[in-house]
């Protein structure tokens, strides 16, 4: 019975795991898995089943992950858990509880049965001998043949990554901690309780904001998978294609991200705390699960320091990612996800999301203060392969001529400008006598600007470019409207920026006093000619966190 346990789980392992490198590693780990469990046990047969189910159980969530984010499980999925996790699980799942208690149910008995009857010991001094060995293997292994950025974006080999994945946690979490920063200074920064009266001679001279005076409405858009595709060679676009991506004064302007082809998330954190994913390093991929409560700096915050009440209209569950604990912690008043919207299915026209936006308004504005909202848009996320809501196409469409596929992003930007522009005349024709600011933003490029770029590159050479953050692939777009307004100040909205840097420009434009932490940013961003990680090879943005930790906006990192 214990070897047929063993075949299986070879069996298993053989089944999801691809190269010599890969299945040894993975054998290695189901090794370390069962002198693990034999420490506790002794008892050989009870321990395999339980292995067995363990790797099983650890390869289906995998799959699962795969499926929502694109990338397989990681240690961090084990190191960071929290109730979120679970509550993600159950929205998508609601039968899931009750699967779980029916496996629990027939398992223990099997287990049971397997412990009475398993005859064989092994000798804890043994089991440990095998946990010490196996370890040390899968360590050096890992050490020799670093994972790289894209593997575990490719949804397989689950057991040898995950293994791997831990080697990579526990080194950066040694050297470097949750977020890099550098050592505790000697004048640290602290701000005042009032208007931050308490100004450290290092900061820039600070105006106090008056929530009493009278701003303008903010709209942040965050417009999905969206880059101006005349940036590639040979790609043909309608008549006027470009002038979505113009601002109020007629300029075009770049962000980069910090993202290409996936993670949202990288931007999301970017722009409500003006701070970077890339400080977070191998581990940036769980950047609001580890923020969430534990940044408090941020756009939202400061703008509630003026008076706003801010809004987060958010297109899937808000436990995804810890996206409502991370976005309530850096200052939203109040996050609607997608459950509350009344939709069960995150991908809807950009009209549902503007039909939520002016609800969200109306309610808000009641309390007679200046509203910020931050939408999101989703029509223009993948797949590009089939056509979304034909019946929305535009009147008189007709494809450029491109391939299928990229004219059909193509068709999906041209409904964004289209319903885009609905909306701002019905902001004018509903509210005549208030004032809106608009800042929308492509928030990462869509995975199939890499086939768009360099047309016929090889894997490999892709692979360097993503790794050195080449702007080709990392530039989006992003613009700055008026509706009864005309922006206060512009000076920082730099023809190229870090996505760091849009609460930066946001706040200037709504001719909002910068605190003491924007307006230390602000001198960053002029040094650095618009960049922030970037800049001095991470140098500034190090300095930066250090002084929020020491202010007490960066927490338990």
């Amino acid at each position: 019975m214990v070897a047929a346990i063993h075949l299986a789980a070879l069996a298993v392992l053989l089944t999801t795991e691809y190269g010599p490198f890969a299945i040894t590693l993975s054998v290695l780990a189901w090794v370390f898995v069962n002198c693990f469990l034999l420490v506790v046990l002794q008892r050989p047969g009870v321990s395999a089943a339980l292995a067995l189910a363990f790797i099983v159980i650890l390869i289906a969530l995998s799959h699962f992950k795969f499926g929502i984010l694109q990338l397989t499980l990681t240690f961090l999925d084990f190191l960071i858990i929290d109730r979120d996790t679970f509550s993600f699980l159950l929205s998508v799942f609601p039968r899931l509880q009750m699967q779980l208690i029916a496996a629990g149910l027939v398992a223990g008995p099997l287990l049971w049965l397997i412990w009475r009857f398993d005859p064989f010991r092994v000798r804890r001094r043994v089991a440990l001998t095998g946990v010490a060995a196996s370890a040390a293997l899968i360590a050096a292994m890992s050490v020799a043949s670093p994972e790289q950025a894209w593997e575990p974006f490719q949804g397989v080999n689950h057991i040898s990554s995950l293994a791997r994945s831990g080697v990579v946690a526990v080194s950066r979490l040694a050297s470097t901690g949750w977020i890099e920063a550098d050592p505790p200074a000697d004048r640290p920064l602290r701000l005042g309780s009032e208007a931050y009266a308490a100004r450290p001679a290092m900061l820039p001279p600070v105006t106090a904001c008056d929530p009493a005076a009278k701003r303008p409405h903010i709209i942040l858009l965050l417009d999905e998978s969206s880059f101006d595709v005349t940036s590639a060679p040979g790609i043909k676009v309608p008549a006027g294609y470009t002038d979505f991506f113009k601002s109020i004064d007629g300029k075009r302007r770049t962000m980069i991200a910090e993202s290409t082809g996936g993670p949202t998330w990288y931007t999301e954190f970017n722009v409500l705390t003006g701070l970077s994913a890339r400080s977070f390093g191998d581990l940036k991929f769980y950047v609001t699960r580890i923020t969430a409560g534990r940044v408090t700096r941020g756009l939202p915050q400061a703008l509630q320091n003026c008076g706003y009440r801010t809004v987060s209209l958010y297109p899937t569950y808000g436990d995804f990612l810890s996206a409502r604990a991370f976005q309530k912690g850096t200052g939203v008043d109040r996050f609607i996800d997608m459950a509350e919207m009344g939709v069960n299915e995150d991908m809807q026209p950009d009209t549902f999301y503007y039909d939520q936006a002016l609800k969200a308004f109306a309610r808000e504005q009641l309390s007679r203060s200046p509203v910020f909202m931050f939408v999101y848009l989703t029509a223009n996320h993948f797949p590009w392969t089939d056509v979304y809501r034909p019946d929305l196409t535009p009147a008189g469409w007709t494809p450029p001529g491109n391939t299928a596929e990229v004219d059909e992003y193509i068709r999906r930007q041209t409904m964004t400008a289209n319903d885009y522009r609905a909306f701002t005349e019905r902001l004018k024709r509903d509210y005549p006598d208030e004032q809106f600011l608009v800042l929308r933003f492509g928030d990462h490029q869509p995975a199939i600007s890499q086939k768009m770029l360099e047309p016929g590159i090889d894997r490999k050479s892709l692979a360097k470019r993503l790794m050195a953050t080449d702007p080709r692939y990392f530039s989006t777009y992003y613009a700055i409207d008026g509706i009864n307004y005309s922006p206060a100040n512009l000076s920082s909205a730099l023809e190229t920026l870090d996505a760091a840097y849009i609460p930066l420009v946001l706040q200037e434009a709504a001719g909002i006093p910068l605190d003491p932490t924007f307006a230390e940013q602000k001198s960053i961003m002029l040094r650095c000619r618009g960049a922030f990680y970037a800049c001095k090879k991470g140098a500034e943005a190090r300095r930066f966190n250090r002084m929020l930790i020491d202010a007490g906006m960066i927490k338990g990192l």
